[in-house]
Parts: structure tokens; sequence; C-alpha cells
């Protein structure tokens, strides 16, 4: 069964969407939408699937209160329906590459056993491969992966989105007890509506051409 989208419904959501700068904060994101946001997060792919990360969905007022201090007096940490933090993994090794493929044994009938050379790759080619310093960037630049799969499917739902950097990471993860989880914050996203006096919403997207940007080789 084909369940694709047309060209133009995909480019017209994604004309549609923008960095959301002010959220109606009346307007919460539906229970079942949400789900389907928060599932769409765990479907995100990652480099042998390992998964190096935790998404932090902050629900406590509170809590998301305290946060806008950490992000810079961005009040739509607070005003969006939602916020979600995304955490990496600051310790990886080879235990999360067995917890993967202990994972993969069981969803797709197979022993652990079999899955053994898949073991070495992962582990030769990523956990020994680089040093902690590098393992943490290597991580962080999988969060970049699921960070861009919620915003496109989010826009493919008719949510708004913004993504954030502008946060202090350190701060985030004291208020969020990260830390003593292993894990760290390195990007953060607001979604919800945008606001009717939002005057970016109406502003044509900007991006360079396509000759400028892409290369056929």
């Amino acid at each position: 069964m084909n369940h694709s989208i047309s060209p133009e419904q995909l480019l017209g959501q994604l004309h549609w969407r923008y960095a959301t700068k002010e959220f109606d904060a009346a307007r919460k994101i539906e229970p079942q939408l949400w789900s389907a946001l928060e599932d769409a997060l765990v479907l995100s792919p990652s480099s042998g699937g390992l998964q190096p990360w935790t998404f932090v969905v902050v629900d406590d007022p509170v809590i998301r209160e305290k946060l806008v201090p950490a992000s810079f007096g961005q009040t739509k940490v607070k005003e969006a329906s939602h916020l979600v933090v995304f955490a990496a993994k600051q310790n990886l090794s080879e235990a999360d590459v067995d917890a993967h493929l202990q994972r993969t044994a069981d969803v797709r009938g197979v022993t652990v056993e079999s899955l053994a050379p898949f073991r070495g790759m992962l582990v030769g080619g990523i956990i020994k491969a680089m040093d902690q310093t590098a393992l943490r960037a290597w991580a962080g630049r999988q969060v970049g992966i699921a960070l861009g799969n919620l915003l496109t499917s989010a826009a493919m739902l008719g949510v708004d989105a913004c993504p954030m950097e502008g946060f202090v990471p350190e701060q985030y993860n004291s208020i969020l007890g990260l830390g003593e989880k292993g894990l760290s914050a390195v990007a953060i996203c607001t979604l919800g509506y945008r606001s009717p006096s939002d005057a970016y919403a109406a502003l044509p997207k900007v991006r360079f051409p396509k000759a400028d940007v892409l290369i056929h080789i």
C-alpha cells in the first residue's frame, strides 16, 4: 500500500513551517497528536541504530518557568504547548552497544550471538574508534538528526515548532537532573501553535537558490 504524500503537499508544509517566535499560550496540542509526535521521535534514525539520546518532555509549568532564565529569557519555553529537551548520552560504552543488540534480537527474533559481526562493527567503528570527547560530539550530531525529524514531522501535522540552541546546557542539566543520568542537553524544541501576533509567520522564507547549494556530480 502506498502511503506517500504528493510532492506538492510536502513542499507546501515545508514552506508553511518556520521557526516560530511567538506561540499562542492558550492553544495546546491534542494528546493524540502529541503521542504521534513522540512516536515520530522514537522512530528517528541514528548511526548504527544506537540511539545515543533521551528526549525529555518538560510538562511541569514550574520547571518550565525555571528554564526561562536558562534560555536567555526566551519566554516561548514556557508559553509553547510543549517543550522537548534533546539530551545526548555522555559516556557511551560497549554496554550501550549490547543493549541495542539485545533489543534487536528481541524485536527481530534472532539470537544475540548471530549479531556478533554487527557488534564488532559498532564497537570497533564507533565506541573504540573515538575518545569520550569525540563520542560526545558524535552523539550530539546524532541528536541533530532526531531534531530535524521532529521538525518535519510537526510540519506535516500542522504543528508549529522552533528549534533552539539559545540556552545554557549546564543550567538545563542542573534543573532537569540530567547529569546524574549521564546525559547533557544539546538542543531544545518548542512546539505548539503560532500566535496571530507573530509577524514572522507572514514573512517570505529566505533560502539561497537551489543552484547555490546543490551540486550534481
